[in-house]
């Protein structure tokens, strides 16, 4: 195979390994004594420079090989983990992103990092680093701290199979192996290894697991267990004969009992020359066990989800004419089928949800940049990070997230002299919080910051022509803070990087509103926002109303629904020319979905009105259609590449009965 072929994994793992450097870096930061942490950002830059060396980017190999020079000369105690140091982190890992992105539009990964090398080649080599290290009472030392010896332990099944080996005639050996400090590929080296000795024996066990191994979570060195009729010398030269590895010690294991473990265990075996040589063992650290995962392309994901849903369409049919037939071990059969199809698709739909610390991860080291750009102070919570939503709302709610982000940090958080004078701690605060309520999910923003001063906002919004003199009064709270997202809209007198063109709120509204979610403000001056964000679970299957118009069926999502009313036609008022009707004391304006949608047939005659009151935001419509049908959930598909987009529609669905069903875009018609 070509490295071309592991280019995409390449780019997924170099993605995590970028990420967790941010992550422990950001906790580095806060506890610059934690050795752990930077055991943990070495191990990243470790395990990324040996993937970059196998696919042959030399930039990316020499940058993350002096990256590991720096974090070294911290673990061993050279130098301190000062301000500048850390920069010289961060920037590093910014540089090594920036290579990434280049790979992964199509580059060849090549940049210019001379600068990047010579400043971490300067952090490394000044010796003022490690003075201000002891003047700051950060002591590092290597990690030294001494293995625990694992002996292994076998279960009854494992005792068996030994024994049996043996009875037939063969040699069970538990083999230390050891890999060369300098290797690149540690799980590829197992894999040899395991290939290799399955064609001279059977493996019994290993330790680590072969998962474990596999997904390279172990030092160096792993122990395993194999039954073979070859002799010693073969096995020894076979394994000696890797690439990588440095060692492999054979230790030829007794008969043993059910009882071996303990005896072994507890170092009472009455006999040392029946069991052998025991020692030496290999050295391992307690691993929590890992989930096993395998990396599906999302393309396969939605095939698998359209063929299901062909799937489902048979199974109404199915159902329609086992009805017809009344035949009981049909009716038995499809009813079975009915049960399975709804347990694949909860497992199916499962498969395509995302936990929302895939967009909450990147924040952290965000929210630093910016404090340090506006010379605040900042730290930021996150709660709920493992709350699941649908890939596709995943994907959409980060770019709404940060706009909202970027204004606390610009408006919301006061200065430090500030904060203090207010009787406030310097360093501000912003929670970011995830969680599940039914079928939608809730994602919330606040700080500790100033708050919404009431009366600047409505200045600045006659001030831009926003809002007309006379119109403030009698505005509610709610409708003041609504004229933040208003485009154009802003309460920043100087354009920076941060803030002042008056975009981004109204953004992450509009695309949050599009997702078929709700943004809303609430605030208290002096004390802090909250931005609260309401978002379906996921957007490939919707519940909907069925409605009827002529001979078509339209569903409008029960999200935007807020009542169903009818109403007579000598309640309708005109306006201005404007249809419209009462509704809990307020004038709704009225409009025909036929008319709207531009639906072929006669004008609608009937006396009675059948009302869908839809709400996004603070806007309120009544949609007139001819008929309600009922309450399903349906799966929203695109309507391809075979029409051109329609106006007011978002999609489509198959209903069981094989119908077609068109999905009304109440966001677009609003």
């Amino acid at each position: 195979m070509e490295l071309i072929d592991f280019l995409q994994v390449f780019i997924d793992e170099s993605k995590e390994h970028l990420q967790a450097c941010n992550e422990h870096l950001i906790k580095l930061e806060k506890d610059p004594e934690n050795i752990a942490v930077i055991n943990e950002i070495f191990r990243s830059v470790h395990t990324l420079k040996g993937m970059a060396a196998t696919m042959e980017y030399g930039d990316l190999t020499n940058l993350t090989h002096q990256l590991e020079n720096l974090l070294d000369a911290i673990r061993d105690g050279r130098i301190g983990v000062t301000k500048a140091v850390l920069d010289g982190l961060f920037f590093g890992v910014d540089e090594l992103d920036l290579i990434l992105q280049s790979i992964i539009t199509g580059g060849n990964g090549t940049r210019n990092i001379s600068d990047a090398l010579q400043r971490l080649m300067e952090l490394e080599k000044n010796p003022e680093r490690t003075e201000q290290k002891k003047e700051n009472g950060y002591q590092y030392s290597p990690n030294t701290e001494p293995h625990s010896i694992h002996e292994i332990v076998y279960d009854p099944l494992e005792i068996t199979i030994i024994q049996q080996a043996m009875e037939q005639g063969s040699r069970v050996f538990e083999i230390m192996i050891t890999l060369a400090q300098d290797c690149l590929l540690k799980a590829a080296r197992v894999a040899l290894i395991f290939h290799t000795l399955e064609k001279l024996g059977e493996i019994i066990k290993s330790v680590p697991s072969f998962d474990q191994l596999e997904e390279e979570q172990f030092d160096l060195t792993f122990t395993i267990t194999f039954s073979t009729k070859s002799t010693s010398e073969s096995i020894y030269q076979h394994l000696i004969n890797i690439s990588e590895v440095e060692n492999a010690e054979l230790n030829s294991l007794p008969i043993i009992n059910p009882n071996w473990n303990q005896e072994r265990l507890d170092g009472i075996v009455k006999n040392p020359q029946e069991v052998g040589s025991l020692e030496p063992f290999a050295t391992f650290t307690a691993i929590p066990a890992i989930n096993k995962t395998i990396r599906v392309q999302i393309e396969r994901l939605d095939t698998l989800m359209n063929l299901f849903q062909e799937f489902v369409i048979h199974r109404g049919r199915l159902e329609q004419i086992s009805r017809e037939l009344d035949h009981p071990e049909l009716r038995e059969s499809v009813d079975g089928m009915a049960v399975l199809s709804s347990q694949m698709q909860s497992v199916l739909l499962n498969m395509r949800m995302l936990p929302i610390s895939t967009v909450f991860n990147r924040f952290p080291r965000m929210i630093r940049q910016l404090a340090r750009e506006l010379n605040k102070q900042i730290s930021i919570e996150i709660i709920g990070a493992e709350t699941e939503l649908e890939r596709s709302v995943v994907d959409e709610i980060g770019d709404s997230l940060i706009h909202i982000l970027r204004n606390c940090v610009d408006h919301g958080i006061e200065y430090p002299d500030i904060r203090k004078t207010l009787g406030k701690p310097t360093e501000g605060k912003i929670t970011l919080k995830a969680f599940h309520s039914g079928n939608h999910v809730f994602i919330e923003v606040s700080d500790d910051g100033g708050g919404i001063n009431r009366e600047k906002v409505i200045q600045s919004a006659i001030t831009k022509g926003l809002l007309a003199e006379n119109d403030e009064q009698g505005l509610s709270d709610q409708e003041v803070y609504d004229l933040l997202f208003m485009s154009g809209f802003s309460t920043s007198s100087e354009i920076s990087n941060i803030s002042g063109r008056g975009v981004g709120l109204d953004v992450a509204k509009y695309t949050i509103e599009s997702l078929g979610g709700t943004l809303t403000i609430n605030s208290q001056l002096g004390r802090g926002t909250v931005f609260l964000i309401k978002l379906p679970l996921t957007l490939s299957i919707q519940s909907v109303l069925l409605t009827k118009i002529q001979s078509e069926i339209y569903a409008i999502p029960i999200s935007f629904i807020i009542e169903t009313v009818i109403k007579k036609q000598e309640e309708v008022m005109s306006i201005e020319g404007q249809k419209s009707i009462s509704f809990r004391d307020k004038t709704i304006p009225l409009v025909y979905l036929q008319e709207l949608l531009e639906v072929p047939g006669g004008a609608y005659e009937e006396d009675s009105l059948k009302i869908v009151m839809v709400q996004i935001g603070n806007k309120t419509i009544a949609f007139v259609v001819d008929s309600f049908i009922g309450h399903q959930e349906v799966v929203l598909k695109p309507l391809g590449n075979y029409l051109p987009p329609i106006r007011g529609i978002s999609g489509a669905a198959v209903l069981g009965d094989g119908q077609l069903a068109l999905i009304v875009d109440c966001h677009t018609l609003i």
